[in-house]
């Protein structure tokens, strides 16, 4: 029975797979490290293992990185496909490969690289531009099988003095909406990428369009918004009108309300519909939905495309909101754009009565204001 047992239990190990294994530190103490950075939907994922200065014994080897530790040129590591006939560059970090992740196609120091995941090496000099290398294979280990036939991509930057970093590192040193800088960052030396979305906007169109076309188009604000990402974008003016259209007038869910009538307002506008624009403007002035303070932001919006349109809202906002604070404070400012300055002195002094309770700045800066009309000064 015992040896029954024992061949049951040796058949059940035999089965197990050979290749199971336990989890283990990294390698030469080089921890395993993450960054990501986003240029408005697209991002940049760097996966990488870093090392430090002082090495795994603690060792100081400052001052012996670079040409030494990582060596200059392009170098036979002694293994895999690594030879003299075939020499390979720095993985850009330690241990597997240090790879960037793409959501989306960008360009990279100006030249285009397609979304995807990248291993990433570097040609290091001892003066001049270092080779940023883009390869397709990026699950080996360090550059040993590095293949110059599957470079996706090469860009030549420049390297820079850096403070002290004792772990290598990689970080975003610039951020912008279309833009990034990931720099590599070790021991004394910076070594920067520019990475660029010329497509941005149309990015986030394409994803509100997804958008409205599933749950978030049974609102007709979400709409109105599309409508006026697109406008205000100059991305495909006639769908932007579309979908302003839409929020005002789809079967269930269109809303005839302040907040879809100015969408239409501002598209037809930005589409050079100008007299339907103002038309679509006055309704949402008098619009019950809409407010006092939507309607004065209107008119000072206006007042130096079209001061006499704008004249038109405050005068609106004034009929429609009697006395209400801030009107008195739009039609100064529209006689004042028209040259009517004693009118707009005379509303002046009205807004003064008019200052809700506990403000204490508007009070003075109308004061000032009269005092500049009173001098023939436009005070907009």
């Amino acid at each position: 029975m015992k040896t029954l047992v024992l061949s049951s239990a040796f058949a059940v190990c035999l089965s197990l797979p050979l290749s199971s294994q336990i989890t283990l530190p990294p390698s030469g103490g080089n921890q395993h490290a993450q960054t990501t950075q986003w240029m408005g939907p697209i991002s940049i994922e760097v996966d990488y293992s870093s090392p430090d200065v002082h090495g795994a014994q603690g060792q100081d080897r400052r001052g012996h990185i670079w040409g030494e530790l990582v060596p200059y040129g392009m170098n036979n590591l002694g293994f895999g496909a690594s030879s003299d006939e075939q020499p390979s560059p720095w993985r850009a970090g330690a241990n597997e490969n240090t790879t960037v992740t793409l959501s989306h196609d960008v360009l990279v120091e100006g030249m285009p690289l397609a979304a995807g995941t990248y291993g990433l090496h570097m040609i290091v000099q001892e003066e001049g531009s270092w080779t940023i290398i883009f390869s397709t294979d990026n699950d080996e280990w360090g550059s040993f099988f590095y293949l110059p036939e599957h470079d996706a991509l090469r860009v030549d930057v420049t390297p820079a003095s850096h403070e002290y970093t004792e772990w290598l590192n990689y970080t975003f040193t610039d951020r912008q909406m279309n833009s990034c800088v990931l720099e590599m960052q070790w021991e004394d030396i910076a070594v920067p990428i520019q990475f660029e979305a010329p497509n941005v906007n149309e990015l986030y169109a394409d994803i509100i369009e997804g958008e409205l076309h599933n749950q978030e188009g049974f609102t007709a604000q979400n709409w109105a918004q599309g409508a006026l990402f697109l406008a205000n974008n100059n991305i495909d003016l006639e769908k932007a009108e579309e979908w302003a259209d839409y929020a005002l007038n789809a079967p269930f869910i269109g809303q005839r309300n302040s907040t879809t009538l100015r969408a239409n307002a501002r598209v037809l506008m930005l589409a050079g519909k100008t007299e339907e624009s103002k038309a679509m403007y006055m309704e949402a002035v008098t619009h019950p939905t809409g407010t006092v303070f939507q309607n004065h932001a209107l008119g000072r919006q206006m007042i130096a495309q079209d001061p006499e349109f704008a004249m038109q809202i405050f005068q609106a906002n004034a009929e429609t909101y009697p006395d209400t604070w801030p009107v008195n404070v739009g039609l100064m400012r529209g006689y004042s754009a028209l040259g009517e300055y004693d009118k707009a002195i005379e509303f002046g002094e009205k807004a003064k009565e008019n200052v809700p309770e506990g403000d204490h700045l508007n009070g003075p800066a109308i004061e000032a204001n009269i005092e500049r009309l009173r001098n023939g000064e436009d005070i907009n």
